[in-house]
């Protein structure tokens, strides 16, 4: 089995507010807003990708190529609205034989008619993400992207690689919200 995944980004929101990042990274004019901007939304994307979550509401789009026969499948991205349920497509045909449970950790069980397929490509597109603004997102996340956003700022052209790593907020917070038990 192999899965695609791609993020298709529904607004220009900013998953974070730049005055309270600027802040956070003590600064007081507006001369690097640019670059700031730029350090807050790799620390973003870190964020995702570490917390296979998406802060502002995107789009997510999975193509699974030779599915197996499994009970049922975790989404890659979270969170996940209970009465947002997916579309799915098994060979470019709509299908419905599945339940569906929200939350951080979205869940697709396969119903019988499932069972009864063998499918080459399954495609299934759905909305995750805490909201449409840097406001919904929880506060120990928006604290987890600034850390991030402050350990690029102060590490800026590091000397060696190990110079520049994760924050350890944003490891244990995503960690959480990725569903690892600690």
């Amino acid at each position: 089995m192999k899965m695609l995944v791609h993020r298709i980004e529904e607004s220009a929101a900013l998953p974070f507010d730049l005055e309270q990042l600027k802040l956070h990274l003590r600064i007081s004019d507006d001369a690097e807003d640019a670059a700031i901007q730029t350090i807050g939304l790799t620390a973003a994307a870190e964020l995702e990708q570490f917390a296979q979550i998406a802060l502002i509401t995107q789009t997510i789009r999975v193509t699974i190529f030779s599915p197996t026969k499994e009970y049922g499948l975790r989404l890659p991205i979270g969170p996940v609205a209970f009465d947002h349920v997916p579309t799915v497509a098994i060979d470019g045909a709509a299908f419905t034989g599945f339940d569906f449970d929200g939350g951080n950790r979205p869940y697709i069980r396969w119903l019988a008619s499932y069972h009864d397929l063998t499918p080459d490509r399954i495609n299934i597109e759905y909305q995750a993400g805490f909201g449409l603004a840097e406001s919904s997102v929880p506060p120990d996340l928006s604290q987890a992207l600034l850390d991030q956003a402050a350990l690029h700022y102060d590490g800026r052209s590091p000397m060696d690689a190990k110079s520049l790593t994760t924050s350890p907020h944003m490891a244990r917070v995503g960690a959480r919200y990725r569903g690892v038990q600690a």
